[in-house]
């Protein structure tokens, strides 16, 4: 590639084609073959016919590098002025959306530093500097930065707690899944959209409760428990008894104290849950601070599942989307490695033993 970076060489990338240009031109002297050459420095065959004829006529100060061709309109200073600018959102600039276009970063450019670039240019210099187009993460405007720093606030007690009891740290969450799965990417001929056939008048849902548990020096493990389907009394969402079974299982399964990190549902809360939490020595319960989910390693591991398992399947029936969420639950409590990593995205690590 000619220009990896987007835009021109760096000044790295520039000393490493002169040094390739350097060694060529001590080949030239031994009397190489141009493809032998070609082939051990990893080069085009008509890249190094050209070092040859630049190298027959001057000799090796024709294949010195002759620094860069142009001075960028924007320097590193002024640029590190540009990234603060976006740092502050295109709200603040006047836009009524919060997406970063090049057309608006041409405009920024243009207004702050009286500058003229192309679109194009704008796509080089961001390139150059490091940055990319991205899907952006989504946050709630409700949400408290304040309370959301890990290590600090109501989180487990940034960790203390667990160390103090050597205890599992549990987090707790549940997830619906419908007869309708979620989309992902898949090949097709350019130009000819991909058509994937899913039940479409079907609202039966499936609600799964799960706990993504950890401890220092044991492997990681995922329980999990699916909505009874008939009750007596028709509801159709877990109530805090199932969350007490599910929780008296967890300690039953793990062999120790538990820490439990979940939300602040309203389930969670009853008073029936805070006296059952209050009666048991070996449970010990934190809430997340609100609209974190990011906190959650359990949405992690949802967001593995709607990817993998159900994505872009006809279900037949409500027992099929049962099974297959089963069977995917169940492989992901094998790979201790996804659930270390959905453990990571929050910001947290497990610590050696």
């Amino acid at each position: 590639m000619r220009y990896p970076q987007g835009g021109g060489l760096t000044d790295e990338r520039r000393a490493f084609r002169e040094q390739l240009r350097l060694e060529a031109a001590e080949r030239f002297r031994r009397g190489d073959e141009n493809t032998v050459i070609a082939h051990d420095l990893r080069v085009s065959v008509r890249s190094v016919q050209r070092w040859h004829k630049a190298w027959s006529q001057d000799g090796p100060r024709a294949l010195a590098s002759k620094g860069p061709a142009s001075l960028p309109l924007l320097s590193d200073e002024l640029f590190a002025v540009l990234e603060q600018e976006l740092a502050r959102g295109p709200v603040a600039h006047g836009w009524p959306d919060q997406t970063w276009t090049l057309s608006r970063i041409k405009t920024l450019i243009g207004r702050r530093f009286h500058k003229s670039y192309t679109v194009q240019g704008v796509a080089a210099l961001l390139r150059r500097h490091g940055w990319s187009c991205q899907v952006p993460a989504r946050r709630a405007i409700e949400r408290d930065e304040n309370r959301v720093r890990l290590g600090e606030g109501d989180l487990a007690a940034g960790g203390r707690t667990v160390a103090a009891l050597d205890a599992w740290l549990v987090f707790e969450d549940e997830a619906g899944f419908s007869m309708t799965p979620p989309t992902t990417r898949t090949w097709s001929r350019r130009g000819h959209t991909p058509v994937v056939r899913v039940r479409g008048r079907s609202r039966r849902r499936l609600s799964v409760a799960a706990l993504a548990c950890y401890k220092t020096g044991e492997p990681s493990q995922l329980i999990y428990r699916p909505c009874p389907d008939a009750r007596p009394d028709g509801r159709k969402s877990f109530s805090w008894k199932d969350y007490r079974d599910l929780i008296q299982t967890a300690h039953q399964q793990l062999g120790g104290p538990v820490v439990l990190v979940w939300d602040n549902l309203n389930t969670h809360l009853t008073a029936d849950m805070l006296r059952y939490i209050a009666d048991r020595d070996w449970l010990t319960v934190f809430q997340l601070p609100p609209y974190a989910p990011d906190l959650n390693p359990v949405e992690g591991i949802w967001s593995v599942l709607r990817r993998t398992t159900v994505a872009n399947r006809a279900f037949a029936d409500p027992n099929d989307l049962i099974t297959a969420v089963r069977r995917g639950l169940r492989q992901l409590q094998y790979r201790h490695d996804v659930l270390d990593g959905c453990l990571t995205g929050t910001g947290l690590r497990r610590q050696p033993p």
